[in-house]
């Protein structure tokens, strides 16, 4: 049997509401032979044999406990056939010619290991999420567009500094190289963690403005969880992967952000998401010498210059 090109890895945990229109968009795709996994967390709502029953010809990956989105997509990931994998949420819906279209961009730019997929909000279709992800010199990550009109400010492809976890497509050569998702992360910034050890390693990410996905936004995450792993991940993210030349030019601006986000969380403490939030940055502060044993590895597979880096940093 011919190995598909293509392997869609799908984690979900109770968001058996959503399955179907995700399934059933990619049981459509105009491009034949994808494989595709869903990764099912230790769901409760049913999920599991919702699958089972009504989409017997794809893979159900059955986990004993929820081990988070990056544990998910990565057992999904080894199981995966595909010499491409693509990531998507749950609560996502793809275009019929999506999977064409990243295979197509990843056959026309070698140098690219990351395709971004153009996510459009599912209840506003013309409104983004994202057209890529960005990394700005402050340490903050976000979605390139996010809110914006659809009027073709991004129909043309361009190279980004990272996809959206939520529709990210990757070559199984480069995961082989650089890992995997960082398990360590659990939830939240896994993607842009990812794409920092693919810019350093030399491989580039590339917006693909025909792959058009359209997301129901945060519908399966989000609230006082999102606020903990967004504190404690983004201090990882800066630690493990920013060249130290790099960490010097933009220091102030970095501890400035970090010291605002406590000073925000501070004044709110009695919100519940503001609480998770310092519980989650004082986790990533407590945990920083692991995060730099991890740091040596990553920047030792570097092959890109700091004024490479530097370019592709948003400077905000």
């Amino acid at each position: 049997m011919t190995a598909p090109r293509l392997s869609v890895v799908i984690p979900n945990w109770n968001g058996k509401g959503y399955l179907a229109a995700c399934l059933d968009s990619l049981r459509a795709q105009t491009q034949p032979g994808i494989e595709i996994i869903i990764v099912d967390n230790a769901s409760t709502d049913g999920s599991q044999q919702f699958v089972r029953t009504a989409y017997p010809e794809m893979q159900l990956v059955e986990l004993p406990q929820n081990r988070g989105f990056t544990g998910a997509c990565n057992k999904g990931m080894q199981e995966a056939a595909g010499e491409i994998v693509a990531l998507l949420n749950n609560d996502t819906e793809v275009a019929r010619d999506w999977a064409a279209e990243v295979i197509k961009a990843l056959d026309e730019k070698p140098e690219v290991g990351i395709v971004a997929c153009k996510m459009l909000m599912h209840d506003q279709r013309e409104r983004f999420h994202t057209a890529g992800d960005f990394f700005a010199i402050d340490g903050s990550a976000g979605n390139r567009g996010f809110g914006e009109i659809d009027h073709g400010q991004y129909d043309r492809g361009d190279y980004v500094f990272s996809a959206c976890g939520g529709a990210a497509v990757y070559r199984r050569c480069m995961l082989e190289a650089i890992g995997f998702l960082d398990d360590d992360f659990f939830f939240l910034l896994e993607d842009v963690d990812i794409a920092w050890r693919a810019q350093l390693a030399g491989y580039a990410v590339w917006f693909a403005p025909g792959a058009v996905v359209y997301h129901h936004l945060s519908a399966t995450g989000g609230g006082k969880t999102a606020s903990y792993y967004d504190g404690r991940n983004g201090i990882w993210l800066i630690a493990k992967n920013m060249p130290s030349a790099l960490l010097r030019k933009y220091w102030r601006r970095i501890v400035g952000r970090q010291a605002s986000l406590f000073w925000d969380a501070l004044v709110a403490w009695r919100g519940e998401a503001a609480r998770a939030r310092l519980r989650g940055m004082a986790a990533g502060a407590l945990s920083l010498r692991s995060a730099l044993v991890k740091r040596r590895e990553i920047q030792s597979m570097r092959t890109v210059s700091d004024a490479y880096i530097d370019s592709m940093l948003t400077k905000k």
